[in-house]
């Protein structure tokens, strides 16, 4: 069976408050971990966040499923949940908020992954990305048209306008692995919001991923090294940035590291 090993961190950035929300729940060979980045006009964004990690957790410990549809019920019932508490009336601002969301089956070796908006989703083996989701935003649109040139989508001025976001009236728009793929020992994934990947690109994540020590699991140095890269590069107003990682291994690996 899978070994998973997860940490994250979550910084205000140069803003006043904190937006962003993470969390993971795991029991027996099922786990779940979700990533999410609130937005509002009057400061309710972490409310939606919390509200999405809160919903998609619970849900997902009634029911510990690895599967494409379960992924879909989970970020549709906390579309639910921030709905309902938008037209309570307890909050009267418009708030949203994005996820990105990973499901896996520790004994199967299998994975699934959703997510709405732009917090974003990789997967990486041996050092390499494999896959990743791909934005709900008008700048990824024009360049999947063909109109403006993949690079944009970090530095452009309209790259916060989202196609698709939770607690939003319109459609929902929510993108599944089209079927469970395979993970294996050594595969990292790495669930972060905007704030982060506006500021650590691909080849940055590799490139600081290649530094890890091969004989412990990747974690917490890893995020401190792309953080310190955040810090370098942002401006003074940049905004909250947040990342999830979950290190794969096999019972042989954990035993190894535990003995050396």
């Amino acid at each position: 069976m899978l070994q998973v090993h997860t940490c994250f961190r979550s910084e205000t950035g140069g803003r006043s408050r904190n937006e962003d929300a993470c969390g993971y729940w795991q029991s027996g060979p099922a786990a779940c971990w979700v990533l999410s980045d609130g937005a509002g006009g009057h400061g309710s964004g972490d409310l939606a966040a919390r509200l999405v990690v809160q919903t998609a957790l619970q849900a997902f410990q009634e029911q510990p499923e690895a599967s494409g549809p379960q992924a879909l019920a989970l970020l549709q019932q906390a579309q639910q949940a921030v709905r309902r508490e938008k037209t309570s009336g307890a909050t009267r601002d418009d708030m949203h908020a994005t996820a990105a969301l990973l499901l896996l089956d520790r004994e199967r070796g299998q994975g699934v992954f959703a997510h709405v908006g732009d917090s974003r989703l990789y997967q990486f083996r041996q050092g390499r990305i494999l896959r990743q989701t791909r934005d709900h935003s008008l700048v990824q649109q024009l360049v999947d048209a063909g109109y403006w040139d993949a690079a944009q989508i970090r530095s452009h001025p309209q790259r916060n306008l989202l196609t698709s976001a939770i607690g939003a009236a319109d459609p929902l728009e929510i993108s599944v692995s089209p079927q469970a793929f395979e993970v294996l020992a050594g595969d990292v994934f790495l669930l972060c919001s905007d704030g982060w990947c506006e500021w650590v690109n691909e080849a940055g994540m590799e490139s600081t991923l290649a530094c890890q020590p091969s004989r412990q699991p990747v974690g917490r140095d890893w995020l401190d090294a792309m953080a310190i890269r955040i810090l370098q590069a942002a401006s003074d107003r940049h905004d909250n940035y947040s990342a999830l990682c979950v290190a794969c291994s096999d019972d042989r690996t954990l035993l190894a590291l535990q003995t050396d």
